[in-house]
């Protein structure tokens, strides 16, 4: 018998403090940062009763050790969650939270779910991309896909190429700018009020408390950046300030179906309107956020044109300038990652889908006039997610 679609809406978003890789989460277990978050998630929404999460999907990039054992079911037992809650996790890389959100979207709107806890993980001091993996040597031998594909770095050095318009002076344009709205974000209180406080443990400075994101680089300059060297090229143009770094960090969102929101009382913050992924060469996949727009737009039966905020994933300068390129966007132009982006606050892997989704969420509550708005990614491997949502603050709603 055929079933009805419901509406999913994202209800509220959280995310800790991003550290540096061996910074401030140096000592801190992966699996304590998303416990965290799921305890604030219940916290914030009171009249949420936890037997009623009736998922937890939490990605990370490199499950093993304190991110492996399917840490979706093991923080929520750790959070406190019912035993009857099951959880599971995913792996897609950077877009690892934006699946997460995803794959249990489609579940609500499906029926199977009425709630689900959603995010993302990455300890990158702990675990580096790459560790304990073991890449079929076919990949190289039969010439499957460049062997740059597997170095993200010298991906967006390949894509620099395929955009020569794109200089380094560009992109470095857009790294100082990203962190000079990250610190006015800061200066007006527009992230803080969606992170979660950790405390820190360190054998050499005792106990800590991270509130902040610790990546930040306020009074970044042009000047700066051209004296940082480029490691994946000789003489070539992405450095350690026009890219994210490699940062610990974890997420956690609830999503919830429309009817039941209203029943227990949850204030929407966005509604979920369509999504899409796709597939793109390995060896240039920072422009795997412009197919897989594509995608969701033609689903959404809406054009770019229709977008009036953007939320892009700065994994390098270069990705989000293509992106803006073809769409005829401007490189400054002020829907676009307003509270600043990865370059400034970090970018641990899996978990950054939702930190997006919190800033657009911001965005929608800022900027009544606006209908619809999009989060978007590259992801490892030569992939791109992109995820449209509807302000529910739209002021044409009142009409």
């Amino acid at each position: 018998m055929p079933r009805e679609i419901r509406d999913v809406v994202f209800v509220d978003g959280v995310r800790t403090p991003f550290g540096k890789a061996k910074g401030q989460y140096a000592e801190t277990r992966a699996d304590d940062l998303v416990i965290k978050c799921i305890r604030e998630l219940l916290r914030r929404n009171p009249s949420l009763p936890p037997e009623k999460v009736d998922e937890v999907a939490i990605a990370a990039t490199t499950q093993i050790g304190d991110q492996g054992l399917t840490i979706g079911r093991t923080a929520a037992l750790l959070a406190g969650l019912p035993h009857s809650t099951p959880g599971y996790a995913i792996d897609r890389m950077c877009a690892g939270a934006m699946t997460a959100v995803t794959s249990t979207a489609a579940g609500i709107a499906f029926g199977a779910y009425d709630v689900v806890v959603a995010g993302g993980v990455e300890h990158m001091g702990r675990h580096p991309m790459g560790e304990g993996v073991d890449p079929n040597p076919r990949i190289i031998s039969e010439k499957l896909v460049d062997t740059s594909a597997l170095v993200m770095g010298s991906t967006a050095e390949n894509l620099h190429d395929r955009f020569p318009s794109i200089t380094k002076d560009r992109a470095d344009a857009f790294a100082v700018a990203s962190q000079e709205r990250a610190a006015k974000a800061y200066a007006n209180d527009l992230i803080q009020p969606d992170l979660v406080p950790v405390a820190t443990r360190s054998a050499e400075l005792g106990w800590g408390y991270a509130t902040t994101d610790e990546p930040m680089r306020p009074g970044t300059t042009l000047e700066d950046l051209a004296k940082l060297k480029t490691p994946f090229r000789p003489h070539g143009r992405v450095t350690a300030g026009n890219a994210a770094g490699l940062n610990d960090g974890a997420t956690a969102c609830l999503l919830a179906s429309a009817e039941t929101a209203e029943a227990l009382g949850l204030t929407p913050k966005m509604k979920l309107v369509s999504y899409g992924f796709a597939g793109v060469e390995p060896e240039v996949m920072g422009i795997g956020p412009v197919p897989a727009t594509e995608k969701a737009l033609k689903l959404a039966g809406l054009t770019i044109d229709d977008i009036q905020a953007f939320e892009v994933n700065e994994a390098f300068a270069v990705q989000v300038l293509a992106f803006l390129e073809h769409y005829g966007i401007a490189d400054d132009d002020p829907r676009v990652n307003p509270y600043g982006g990865a370059i400034a606050y970090g970018h641990p892997l899996a978990s950054s889908g939702v930190r997006l989704m919190n800033q657009l969420a911001t965005q929608f509550e800022q900027r009544p006039e606006v209908r619809y708005g999009l989060t978007t990614m590259c992801v490892g491997l030569g992939m791109g997610g992109t995820v449209i949502w509807e302000n529910p603050n739209w002021e044409g709603n009142a009409k």
